[in-house]
Protein backbone atom coordinates (compact mmCIF):
# COMPACT_ATOMS: atom_id res chain seq x y z
CA UNK A 1 0.00 0.00 0.00
CA UNK A 2 2.71 2.42 0.93
CA UNK A 3 4.33 1.50 -2.28
CA UNK A 4 1.45 2.33 -4.23
CA UNK A 5 1.40 5.67 -2.78
CA UNK A 6 4.31 6.35 -3.66
CA UNK A 7 4.34 5.17 -6.87
CA UNK A 8 0.75 7.51 -7.79
CA UNK A 9 2.95 10.45 -6.13
CA UNK A 10 5.61 9.64 -8.37
CA UNK A 11 2.95 9.36 -11.56
CA UNK A 12 1.41 12.94 -10.76
CA UNK A 13 5.07 14.64 -10.28
CA UNK A 14 5.70 13.51 -13.64
CA UNK A 15 2.66 14.86 -14.96
CA UNK A 16 4.26 18.36 -14.42
CA UNK A 17 1.98 21.18 -14.18
CA UNK A 18 -1.02 19.17 -13.64
CA UNK A 19 -0.43 18.64 -10.17
CA UNK A 20 -1.04 22.09 -9.59
CA UNK A 21 -3.88 22.35 -11.57
CA UNK A 22 -6.32 20.02 -10.12
CA UNK A 23 -5.72 21.49 -6.78
CA UNK A 24 -6.00 24.72 -7.78
CA UNK A 25 -9.09 24.12 -9.73
CA UNK A 26 -11.14 23.08 -6.77
CA UNK A 27 -10.79 26.28 -5.39
CA UNK A 28 -12.64 28.39 -8.27
CA UNK A 29 -15.98 29.99 -7.66
CA UNK A 30 -18.94 28.65 -9.03
CA UNK A 31 -20.08 31.83 -11.33
CA UNK A 32 -21.98 32.49 -14.74
CA UNK A 33 -19.62 32.87 -17.43
CA UNK A 34 -18.57 35.99 -18.99
CA UNK A 35 -19.24 36.16 -23.07
CA UNK A 36 -16.57 38.18 -24.39
CA UNK A 37 -16.40 37.39 -27.59
CA UNK A 38 -13.03 38.71 -28.87
CA UNK A 39 -13.50 41.94 -26.92
CA UNK A 40 -9.92 42.67 -25.57
CA UNK A 41 -9.22 41.80 -21.72
CA UNK A 42 -7.66 44.06 -19.72
CA UNK A 43 -6.48 43.72 -16.00
CA UNK A 44 -7.76 47.09 -14.42
CA UNK A 45 -9.10 45.45 -12.04
CA UNK A 46 -10.30 41.78 -11.24
CA UNK A 47 -13.27 41.49 -13.05
CA UNK A 48 -12.06 38.85 -15.09
CA UNK A 49 -9.75 37.12 -12.09
CA UNK A 50 -11.29 34.45 -10.28
CA UNK A 51 -7.95 33.17 -8.28
CA UNK A 52 -4.23 34.66 -8.26
CA UNK A 53 -1.33 33.16 -6.22
CA UNK A 54 2.02 34.99 -6.24
CA UNK A 55 1.43 37.44 -8.56
CA UNK A 56 -0.12 40.99 -8.20
CA UNK A 57 -2.43 43.81 -10.42
CA UNK A 58 0.97 46.19 -10.70
CA UNK A 59 0.29 50.05 -11.96
CA UNK A 60 2.86 51.36 -14.43
CA UNK A 61 3.93 54.97 -14.82
CA UNK A 62 4.37 56.69 -17.87
CA UNK A 63 8.08 57.41 -18.84
CA UNK A 64 8.82 60.78 -19.27
CA UNK A 65 9.41 62.29 -23.05
CA UNK A 66 9.88 65.23 -24.94
CA UNK A 67 8.36 68.10 -24.35
CA UNK A 68 5.17 69.46 -26.46
CA UNK A 69 4.46 72.48 -25.89
CA UNK A 70 6.37 75.25 -24.31
CA UNK A 71 5.32 78.59 -22.87
CA UNK A 72 7.35 80.65 -25.91
CA UNK A 73 3.85 83.50 -26.96
CA UNK A 74 3.09 86.23 -25.73
CA UNK A 75 -0.80 85.76 -25.34
CA UNK A 76 0.63 82.71 -23.20
CA UNK A 77 1.89 83.05 -18.97
CA UNK A 78 3.28 80.74 -16.28
CA UNK A 79 -0.14 79.41 -16.09
CA UNK A 80 -0.40 77.46 -19.46
CA UNK A 81 -2.43 74.38 -18.59
CA UNK A 82 -5.34 72.09 -19.20
CA UNK A 83 -3.98 70.19 -22.52
CA UNK A 84 -6.91 68.10 -24.86
CA UNK A 85 -5.14 65.72 -26.72
CA UNK A 86 -7.10 63.87 -29.87
CA UNK A 87 -6.29 62.11 -32.80
CA UNK A 88 -8.20 63.36 -35.31
CA UNK A 89 -7.60 60.80 -38.93
CA UNK A 90 -4.29 61.32 -39.48
CA UNK A 91 -3.75 64.36 -37.06
CA UNK A 92 -2.96 64.44 -33.52
CA UNK A 93 -4.88 67.66 -31.98
CA UNK A 94 -4.29 69.72 -29.27
CA UNK A 95 -6.50 72.51 -27.59
CA UNK A 96 -4.93 74.19 -24.07
CA UNK A 97 -5.55 77.05 -21.91
CA UNK A 98 -3.01 80.01 -22.96
CA UNK A 99 -3.13 82.38 -19.71
CA UNK A 100 -4.81 82.38 -16.47
CA UNK A 101 -3.36 85.13 -14.64
CA UNK A 102 -5.33 87.61 -15.66
CA UNK A 103 -8.56 88.19 -18.17
CA UNK A 104 -8.80 87.87 -20.83
CA UNK A 105 -8.35 84.11 -21.03
CA UNK A 106 -7.00 82.69 -24.36
CA UNK A 107 -7.47 78.86 -25.66
CA UNK A 108 -4.69 77.76 -27.71
CA UNK A 109 -4.36 74.70 -30.66
CA UNK A 110 -1.68 72.75 -31.29
CA UNK A 111 -1.20 70.06 -34.27
CA UNK A 112 1.22 67.01 -35.14
CA UNK A 113 1.83 64.33 -37.26
CA UNK A 114 2.51 61.99 -35.06
CA UNK A 115 2.00 62.79 -31.91
CA UNK A 116 5.53 64.00 -31.07
CA UNK A 117 6.42 66.92 -33.05
CA UNK A 118 3.98 69.67 -32.25
CA UNK A 119 3.79 73.13 -34.08
CA UNK A 120 1.52 75.95 -33.04
CA UNK A 121 -0.11 77.21 -36.41
CA UNK A 122 -1.18 80.60 -37.05
CA UNK A 123 -4.64 80.01 -37.60
CA UNK A 124 -5.92 83.89 -37.98
CA UNK A 125 -8.92 83.85 -36.27
CA UNK A 126 -8.80 85.53 -32.56
CA UNK A 127 -7.18 89.28 -32.43
CA UNK A 128 -4.30 90.15 -29.93
CA UNK A 129 -2.32 92.82 -29.51
CA UNK A 130 -3.58 94.14 -32.95
CA UNK A 131 -3.20 90.80 -35.06
CA UNK A 132 -4.54 87.57 -35.92
CA UNK A 133 -1.47 85.83 -36.37
CA UNK A 134 -1.27 83.30 -33.49
CA UNK A 135 -2.76 79.93 -32.81
CA UNK A 136 -5.70 81.11 -30.16
CA UNK A 137 -9.31 80.08 -31.24
CA UNK A 138 -11.45 81.74 -28.18
CA UNK A 139 -10.98 83.96 -25.89
CA UNK A 140 -13.42 84.24 -23.27
CA UNK A 141 -14.07 86.02 -19.31
CA UNK A 142 -15.87 83.85 -17.33
CA UNK A 143 -15.42 86.60 -14.48
CA UNK A 144 -17.82 89.16 -16.46
CA UNK A 145 -21.65 89.01 -17.39
CA UNK A 146 -21.48 87.93 -21.03
CA UNK A 147 -17.81 87.75 -21.28
CA UNK A 148 -17.89 83.58 -22.21
CA UNK A 149 -16.96 80.76 -21.03
CA UNK A 150 -13.31 79.82 -20.16
CA UNK A 151 -11.23 76.57 -18.91
CA UNK A 152 -12.13 74.45 -22.41
CA UNK A 153 -12.35 71.04 -22.82
CA UNK A 154 -12.71 69.87 -26.64
CA UNK A 155 -13.94 66.42 -27.70
CA UNK A 156 -14.80 65.43 -31.23
CA UNK A 157 -18.97 64.38 -31.32
CA UNK A 158 -18.94 61.27 -32.70
CA UNK A 159 -22.81 61.30 -32.49
CA UNK A 160 -24.44 59.71 -35.18
CA UNK A 161 -27.25 62.34 -35.02
CA UNK A 162 -24.27 65.75 -34.73
CA UNK A 163 -25.20 68.08 -37.21
CA UNK A 164 -21.89 69.05 -39.90
CA UNK A 165 -21.54 72.25 -38.18
CA UNK A 166 -21.07 70.80 -34.95
CA UNK A 167 -18.91 67.96 -35.31
CA UNK A 168 -16.43 69.36 -32.50
CA UNK A 169 -18.00 70.29 -29.01
CA UNK A 170 -16.61 71.97 -26.05
CA UNK A 171 -17.83 72.84 -22.30
CA UNK A 172 -16.61 75.60 -20.68
CA UNK A 173 -16.53 77.44 -17.17
CA UNK A 174 -19.21 80.21 -17.34
CA UNK A 175 -20.29 83.51 -15.39
CA UNK A 176 -20.98 82.70 -12.05
CA UNK A 177 -20.41 78.72 -12.29
CA UNK A 178 -22.00 75.58 -14.36
CA UNK A 179 -20.91 75.39 -17.70
CA UNK A 180 -21.61 76.81 -20.89
CA UNK A 181 -21.68 75.08 -24.13
CA UNK A 182 -19.59 75.62 -27.98
CA UNK A 183 -19.58 74.11 -31.28
CA UNK A 184 -17.53 74.19 -34.09
CA UNK A 185 -17.87 72.66 -37.51
CA UNK A 186 -13.66 71.90 -37.20
CA UNK A 187 -12.31 72.75 -34.15
CA UNK A 188 -11.06 76.43 -34.94
CA UNK A 189 -13.85 78.59 -35.43
CA UNK A 190 -16.00 78.56 -32.08
CA UNK A 191 -19.53 79.21 -31.44
CA UNK A 192 -21.61 79.88 -28.30
CA UNK A 193 -24.44 76.63 -28.43
CA UNK A 194 -26.23 78.73 -26.19
CA UNK A 195 -26.62 81.67 -23.92
CA UNK A 196 -28.19 78.98 -21.17
CA UNK A 197 -25.49 77.02 -19.32
CA UNK A 198 -25.68 72.88 -20.64
CA UNK A 199 -24.41 71.99 -16.62
CA UNK A 200 -26.39 73.93 -14.29
CA UNK A 201 -24.92 75.86 -11.93
CA UNK A 202 -24.87 73.23 -8.76
CA UNK A 203 -21.43 73.80 -6.85
CA UNK A 204 -18.59 74.88 -7.59
CA UNK A 205 -16.86 74.28 -11.04
CA UNK A 206 -13.35 75.97 -11.19
CA UNK A 207 -11.58 73.19 -12.41
CA UNK A 208 -11.38 71.55 -16.13
CA UNK A 209 -14.37 70.17 -16.55
CA UNK A 210 -14.05 67.30 -18.79
CA UNK A 211 -16.49 66.16 -21.08
CA UNK A 212 -17.21 63.42 -23.97
CA UNK A 213 -19.57 61.54 -26.23
CA UNK A 214 -19.81 58.16 -24.38
CA UNK A 215 -20.32 55.88 -27.38
CA UNK A 216 -21.06 52.47 -25.59
CA UNK A 217 -23.64 54.19 -23.33
CA UNK A 218 -24.87 56.53 -26.27
CA UNK A 219 -24.19 59.69 -23.63
CA UNK A 220 -22.56 63.20 -23.26
CA UNK A 221 -20.88 62.61 -19.74
CA UNK A 222 -19.12 65.50 -17.92
CA UNK A 223 -16.81 65.07 -15.24
CA UNK A 224 -16.76 68.08 -12.82
CA UNK A 225 -15.19 69.19 -9.26
CA UNK A 226 -16.75 68.92 -6.13
CA UNK A 227 -16.91 69.38 -2.32
CA UNK A 228 -17.62 67.42 0.46
CA UNK A 229 -17.16 67.52 4.38
CA UNK A 230 -15.75 65.14 6.55
CA UNK A 231 -18.97 63.90 7.53
CA UNK A 232 -19.51 63.06 3.67
CA UNK A 233 -22.33 66.20 3.11
CA UNK A 234 -21.58 67.69 -0.31
CA UNK A 235 -20.64 71.10 -0.44
CA UNK A 236 -22.49 73.23 -2.66
CA UNK A 237 -20.70 76.58 -1.94
CA UNK A 238 -17.11 76.51 -0.13
CA UNK A 239 -16.52 79.75 0.76
CA UNK A 240 -20.02 79.84 3.61
CA UNK A 241 -18.23 76.73 4.71
CA UNK A 242 -15.24 78.03 5.65
CA UNK A 243 -16.66 80.39 7.01
CA UNK A 244 -17.98 77.95 10.11
CA UNK A 245 -14.42 75.97 9.74
CA UNK A 246 -10.82 76.59 9.13
CA UNK A 247 -10.71 73.29 7.45
CA UNK A 248 -10.77 73.06 3.38
CA UNK A 249 -14.03 70.48 2.17
CA UNK A 250 -12.50 67.33 0.62
CA UNK A 251 -12.10 67.83 -3.40
CA UNK A 252 -14.14 65.10 -5.10
CA UNK A 253 -15.70 64.44 -8.64
CA UNK A 254 -18.78 64.34 -9.82
CA UNK A 255 -20.34 63.49 -12.91
CA UNK A 256 -23.80 64.08 -15.34
CA UNK A 257 -24.61 62.90 -18.19
CA UNK A 258 -27.58 63.49 -21.26
CA UNK A 259 -28.79 62.44 -24.44
CA UNK A 260 -29.37 66.21 -25.31
CA UNK A 261 -26.23 68.25 -25.31
CA UNK A 262 -28.43 70.68 -24.60
CA UNK A 263 -28.76 70.13 -21.10
CA UNK A 264 -27.26 68.27 -18.63
CA UNK A 265 -28.67 67.20 -15.19
CA UNK A 266 -26.67 68.61 -11.82
CA UNK A 267 -24.11 66.55 -11.12
CA UNK A 268 -23.99 64.04 -8.76
CA UNK A 269 -20.74 62.45 -6.56
CA UNK A 270 -19.13 59.62 -8.74
CA UNK A 271 -18.49 56.35 -6.55
CA UNK A 272 -15.01 55.32 -5.55
CA UNK A 273 -13.58 52.12 -3.80
CA UNK A 274 -10.62 53.55 -2.05
CA UNK A 275 -8.15 52.47 0.51
CA UNK A 276 -9.29 52.99 3.84
CA UNK A 277 -6.09 55.31 4.26
CA UNK A 278 -6.90 57.02 0.63
CA UNK A 279 -10.50 58.10 1.45
CA UNK A 280 -9.58 61.30 2.51
CA UNK A 281 -7.73 62.59 -0.18
CA UNK A 282 -8.05 65.36 -2.68
CA UNK A 283 -8.53 64.61 -6.25
CA UNK A 284 -8.33 68.13 -7.75
CA UNK A 285 -8.93 67.46 -11.45
CA UNK A 286 -9.79 64.15 -12.99
CA UNK A 287 -8.74 63.69 -16.94
CA UNK A 288 -11.59 60.99 -17.80
CA UNK A 289 -11.18 59.78 -20.98
CA UNK A 290 -12.52 56.19 -23.00
CA UNK A 291 -9.73 54.08 -23.28
CA UNK A 292 -9.28 53.59 -27.36
CA UNK A 293 -8.97 50.06 -27.63
CA UNK A 294 -11.82 49.51 -24.78
CA UNK A 295 -14.37 52.42 -25.34
CA UNK A 296 -16.73 51.05 -22.56
CA UNK A 297 -14.21 51.02 -20.16
CA UNK A 298 -13.49 55.00 -19.02
CA UNK A 299 -9.47 55.60 -17.50
CA UNK A 300 -9.36 59.04 -14.71
CA UNK A 301 -5.91 60.40 -14.41
CA UNK A 302 -6.88 62.43 -11.32
CA UNK A 303 -4.40 65.34 -9.67
CA UNK A 304 -3.91 64.40 -5.81
CA UNK A 305 -3.61 67.49 -3.76
CA UNK A 306 -1.64 66.92 -0.45
CA UNK A 307 -2.75 70.53 0.67
CA UNK A 308 -0.42 70.89 3.61
CA UNK A 309 2.66 69.64 2.62
CA UNK A 310 5.03 72.34 1.35
CA UNK A 311 8.47 71.01 0.41
CA UNK A 312 10.41 74.40 -0.60
CA UNK A 313 9.72 77.37 1.97
CA UNK A 314 10.58 79.68 -0.85
CA UNK A 315 7.11 79.12 -2.49
CA UNK A 316 4.64 81.31 -1.93
CA UNK A 317 1.67 78.76 -2.08
CA UNK A 318 0.89 75.57 0.57
CA UNK A 319 0.23 71.86 -1.14
CA UNK A 320 2.29 69.04 -3.61
CA UNK A 321 0.80 67.69 -6.37
CA UNK A 322 1.36 63.89 -8.07
CA UNK A 323 -1.21 61.88 -10.50
CA UNK A 324 -3.35 58.62 -9.60
CA UNK A 325 -5.66 56.45 -11.55
CA UNK A 326 -8.91 55.04 -11.76
CA UNK A 327 -10.99 53.38 -13.59
CA UNK A 328 -14.38 52.55 -14.82
CA UNK A 329 -16.82 49.91 -16.44
CA UNK A 330 -19.82 52.09 -16.37
CA UNK A 331 -18.75 55.71 -16.00
CA UNK A 332 -20.31 55.78 -11.69
CA UNK A 333 -18.16 53.33 -10.01
CA UNK A 334 -14.51 53.83 -10.27
CA UNK A 335 -11.90 51.12 -8.78
CA UNK A 336 -9.14 52.81 -7.28
CA UNK A 337 -7.37 49.84 -6.08
CA UNK A 338 -3.70 51.78 -6.14
CA UNK A 339 -3.11 53.99 -3.58
CA UNK A 340 0.03 54.89 -4.81
CA UNK A 341 1.08 57.20 -7.43
CA UNK A 342 0.71 56.84 -11.14
CA UNK A 343 2.90 59.74 -11.97
CA UNK A 344 5.12 61.12 -9.34
CA UNK A 345 6.49 64.37 -9.05
CA UNK A 346 10.18 62.99 -10.17
CA UNK A 347 13.73 64.50 -9.88
CA UNK A 348 12.71 67.92 -11.32
CA UNK A 349 12.01 70.34 -8.12
CA UNK A 350 9.87 72.48 -10.09
CA UNK A 351 7.57 69.96 -10.38
CA UNK A 352 7.62 69.92 -6.00
CA UNK A 353 4.93 72.71 -5.67
CA UNK A 354 1.36 72.88 -5.41
CA UNK A 355 -0.22 72.10 -8.83
CA UNK A 356 2.92 71.39 -10.59
CA UNK A 357 2.06 68.71 -12.35
CA UNK A 358 -1.62 67.68 -14.15
CA UNK A 359 -2.56 65.23 -16.60
CA UNK A 360 -4.97 66.11 -19.65
CA UNK A 361 -7.97 64.15 -21.08
CA UNK A 362 -6.67 62.00 -24.31
CA UNK A 363 -4.64 59.13 -24.28
CA UNK A 364 -3.98 57.96 -27.64
CA UNK A 365 -1.89 55.94 -30.08
CA UNK A 366 1.25 56.65 -31.00
CA UNK A 367 4.61 55.11 -32.61
CA UNK A 368 4.51 51.15 -32.85
CA UNK A 369 3.32 49.35 -29.84
CA UNK A 370 2.95 52.65 -27.54
CA UNK A 371 0.01 55.31 -26.30
CA UNK A 372 1.06 58.49 -25.11
CA UNK A 373 -0.81 61.26 -22.72
CA UNK A 374 0.49 64.73 -22.19
CA UNK A 375 0.71 66.40 -18.94
CA UNK A 376 1.66 69.62 -17.57
CA UNK A 377 4.91 70.94 -15.33
CA UNK A 378 6.44 73.91 -13.69
CA UNK A 379 3.36 75.31 -13.56
CA UNK A 380 3.25 79.07 -12.36
CA UNK A 381 6.63 78.97 -13.57
CA UNK A 382 8.51 80.63 -16.55
CA UNK A 383 9.47 77.24 -17.49
CA UNK A 384 5.85 75.99 -17.72
CA UNK A 385 5.63 73.34 -20.59
CA UNK A 386 3.17 70.38 -21.50
CA UNK A 387 5.34 66.85 -21.79
CA UNK A 388 4.34 63.74 -23.46
CA UNK A 389 4.64 60.32 -21.22
CA UNK A 390 4.80 57.29 -22.94
CA UNK A 391 3.04 53.60 -22.11
CA UNK A 392 3.12 50.31 -23.77
CA UNK A 393 -0.23 49.85 -25.34
CA UNK A 394 -2.87 48.48 -22.89
CA UNK A 395 0.39 49.29 -19.97
CA UNK A 396 -1.09 50.47 -17.57
CA UNK A 397 -1.92 47.54 -14.97
CA UNK A 398 -0.01 44.30 -15.68
CA UNK A 399 -0.74 41.37 -13.68
CA UNK A 400 2.73 40.79 -12.29
CA UNK A 401 4.73 37.43 -11.25
CA UNK A 402 8.53 38.43 -9.33
CA UNK A 403 11.05 35.83 -10.24
CA UNK A 404 9.26 32.58 -7.89
CA UNK A 405 6.30 31.14 -10.40
CA UNK A 406 2.85 32.51 -9.79
CA UNK A 407 -0.82 32.08 -11.68
CA UNK A 408 -3.98 33.63 -12.20
CA UNK A 409 -7.30 31.97 -13.19
CA UNK A 410 -10.17 33.24 -14.87
CA UNK A 411 -13.47 32.87 -14.05
CA UNK A 412 -15.59 31.60 -16.75
CA UNK A 413 -15.25 32.79 -20.21
CA UNK A 414 -17.28 32.33 -23.60
CA UNK A 415 -15.23 33.30 -26.34
CA UNK A 416 -15.48 33.37 -30.01
CA UNK A 417 -12.21 33.28 -32.23
CA UNK A 418 -9.67 29.98 -32.99
CA UNK A 419 -6.84 32.01 -31.38
CA UNK A 420 -5.56 33.29 -27.87
CA UNK A 421 -3.43 36.50 -28.07
CA UNK A 422 -1.31 37.96 -25.18
CA UNK A 423 0.30 41.37 -24.53
CA UNK A 424 3.46 40.06 -22.56
CA UNK A 425 6.78 40.72 -21.58
CA UNK A 426 9.41 38.84 -19.57
CA UNK A 427 12.81 38.29 -18.86
CA UNK A 428 15.39 36.42 -20.21
CA UNK A 429 14.88 33.84 -17.73
CA UNK A 430 11.03 34.26 -17.29
CA UNK A 431 8.15 32.60 -18.96
CA UNK A 432 4.23 32.54 -19.71
CA UNK A 433 2.14 29.45 -19.91
CA UNK A 434 -1.67 28.95 -20.69
CA UNK A 435 -3.51 25.72 -19.69
CA UNK A 436 -7.49 25.73 -20.44
CA UNK A 437 -10.01 23.91 -17.77
CA UNK A 438 -13.30 23.03 -18.60
CA UNK A 439 -16.24 23.93 -17.09
CA UNK A 440 -15.44 21.09 -14.48
CA UNK A 441 -12.31 23.04 -13.94
CA UNK A 442 -9.76 20.39 -15.61
CA UNK A 443 -7.47 20.64 -17.88
CA UNK A 444 -8.78 20.31 -21.90
CA UNK A 445 -6.72 17.63 -23.62
CA UNK A 446 -4.10 19.27 -25.75
CA UNK A 447 -4.41 22.40 -23.94
CA UNK A 448 -2.77 21.48 -20.32
CA UNK A 449 -0.06 23.45 -18.90
CA UNK A 450 2.48 20.55 -19.93
CA UNK A 451 0.95 20.78 -23.44
CA UNK A 452 2.32 24.26 -23.52
CA UNK A 453 6.13 25.63 -24.06
CA UNK A 454 7.25 28.19 -22.17
CA UNK A 455 6.70 31.47 -23.87
CA UNK A 456 9.28 33.90 -23.89
CA UNK A 457 9.46 37.75 -24.90
CA UNK A 458 7.84 40.81 -25.24
CA UNK A 459 5.32 41.54 -27.67
CA UNK A 460 1.90 43.34 -28.02
CA UNK A 461 0.37 40.31 -29.95
CA UNK A 462 1.71 36.88 -29.13
CA UNK A 463 -0.60 34.12 -30.32
CA UNK A 464 -0.56 31.46 -27.72
CA UNK A 465 0.88 28.59 -28.68
CA UNK A 466 0.48 24.65 -27.45
CA UNK A 467 2.04 21.24 -28.92
CA UNK A 468 -0.72 20.83 -31.20
CA UNK A 469 -0.68 24.14 -32.27
CA UNK A 470 -3.18 27.42 -31.63
CA UNK A 471 -6.32 26.34 -32.66
CA UNK A 472 -9.28 26.50 -30.01
CA UNK A 473 -11.92 26.55 -32.27
CA UNK A 474 -13.15 23.41 -31.23
CA UNK A 475 -13.98 25.06 -27.18
CA UNK A 476 -15.55 28.73 -28.78
CA UNK A 477 -18.90 29.02 -27.61
CA UNK A 478 -18.32 26.84 -24.40
CA UNK A 479 -17.95 27.46 -20.92
CA UNK A 480 -13.65 27.43 -20.41
CA UNK A 481 -11.08 29.28 -17.62
CA UNK A 482 -7.70 30.13 -18.45
CA UNK A 483 -4.93 29.52 -15.90
CA UNK A 484 -2.20 31.43 -17.13
CA UNK A 485 1.17 31.06 -15.28
CA UNK A 486 3.75 33.38 -14.65
CA UNK A 487 7.21 33.87 -14.03
CA UNK A 488 9.37 37.16 -13.79
CA UNK A 489 6.87 38.56 -15.77
CA UNK A 490 3.87 40.75 -16.84
CA UNK A 491 0.53 39.93 -18.90
CA UNK A 492 -0.94 43.34 -19.82
CA UNK A 493 -4.29 41.57 -21.49
CA UNK A 494 -5.28 39.18 -24.25
CA UNK A 495 -8.52 38.60 -26.79
CA UNK A 496 -9.47 35.78 -28.38
CA UNK A 497 -8.99 36.28 -32.10
CA UNK A 498 -9.04 34.87 -35.98
CA UNK A 499 -5.96 34.24 -37.51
Amino acid sequence: MRFSIIVLFYVLLLMGGNLSSYATAGKCRAVDPQRIGNQLQLFLDDELIDEMQNVELKLHSPQRAEVAIKFDKPWEDSTLYDPVVIRDGSLYRMWYRANFNAPPYYTGYAESPDGVNWTKPSVGLIEYQGSTDNNLVWVGDHTEPGGGPTVLCVFKDDNPTAHANQLYKATGLAYERGLQGLVSPDGLHWRLLQDERVVPATGEFDTHSITFWDAPREQYVTYTRGFESEDGTEVLRVAPYLEKTSEMPIRRIRRTATKDFHKFPSPEMIEVTNHEETADEHLYKNAATPYFRRPDILLMFPKRFVEHRKPNDDWPHTGISDIVFMASRDGIRWDRRFGEAFLRPGLDPLNWHERAIEVGPGLVPTGSGEMSLYFVEHYRTDTVHIRRGVLRVDGIVSIHATYEPGEVITRPIIFAGRQLIVNFATSAAGSLRVEVLDKKNQPVSGFSLADCPEHVGDEIERVVQWNQGSDLRRLAGQPIRLRIVLKDADLYSLKFSDP
